[in-house]
């Protein structure tokens, strides 16, 4: 009993030893390949970022903008590309939401403010669960009736186009590698507010709310088609587009 005892003692010593090994000074978690050797690291709410990795796999540095930023880590499709060395611009309406980002992600810029396909004042939607946050009546009304989660705050805000926020914050000659858009509803105004012959990110991806047996959402599909992108992956609730000429590039390196 006392050996069994004693190696009760020294696996929960182990395991506080990694669970301690996977958080820094700081008090938020990291990699640590001292004890993970075989695992991937993710992100993503489903996955999103590793998909990302695959198609700009080897590439050290690059540049990304996350519009509905949400959290510095929690769901984010850009925190495993900033911990690679990248950087970006982080956009969040929610009040309050850059002051983690400042904290964890100094590299990045980080912009509260609203993207809308025109200049207008919206209601902004605010529940007990940030992630659900957005500006659709609609959608925010459904979020109530399907789980426990409730608003608790409604603001209104002034919103800004993607095309206006990027020609003042990206710096000039900047590429865009991928754009991350998740609008709550809205990710066909943000994507058709961009000048796209301006700021045209190698990689999209979009956000798709229907549980459809379906490979992409009608209305932001046939925008981005029109665009010279095409569909390349789809996750449950979101997909990936390419830009073409990106595309092709890649494809002759047989890097696809």
């Amino acid at each position: 009993m006392k050996s069994k005892i004693t190696l009760m003692r020294n696996a929960s010593k182990k395991y506080s030893q990694i669970l301690g090994a996977l958080i820094n000074p700081r008090g938020y978690s990291i990699y640590s390949k001292e004890f993970y050797l075989y695992h991937r690291l993710s992100f993503s709410q489903e996955g999103e970022d590793l998909v990302l990795s695959r198609i700009f796999d080897g590439q050290e540095r690059g540049f990304y903008v996350d519009v509905g930023a949400h959290h510095p880590q929690r769901f984010s499709n850009t925190y495993l590309f900033y911990l690679k060395g990248w950087r970006g611009i982080n956009i969040d309406a929610m009040p309050g939401s850059m002051e983690p980002f400042e904290k964890i992600r100094p590299r990045d810029l980080n912009l509260e403010m609203a993207i809308s396909d025109r200049e207008e004042v919206l209601t902004y939607y605010e529940f007990d669960e940030p992630a659900l946050n957005g500006f659709s009546a609609e959608l925010s009304k459904e979020y109530e009736e399907i789980s426990n989660h409730r608003i608790i705050a409604t603001k209104e805000i002034k919103t800004r186009t993607l095309a206006n926020v990027l020609e003042n914050y990206l710096e000039f000659g900047s590429a865009i590698d991928f754009l991350s858009v998740d609008a709550e509803g809205l990710d066909y105004e943000v994507l058709k507010s961009n000048d796209w012959s301006r700021f045209r990110p190698k990689a999209i991806v979009a956000e798709e709310l229907t549980r459809e047996d379906t490979s992409r959402e009608p209305r932001v599909s046939d925008f981005l088609v029109a665009n010279d992108y095409c569909f390349y992956s789809k996750l449950m609730n979101s997909f990936i587009f390419l830009d073409n000429n990106f595309l092709k590039i890649r494809s002759s390196k047989n890097d696809f």
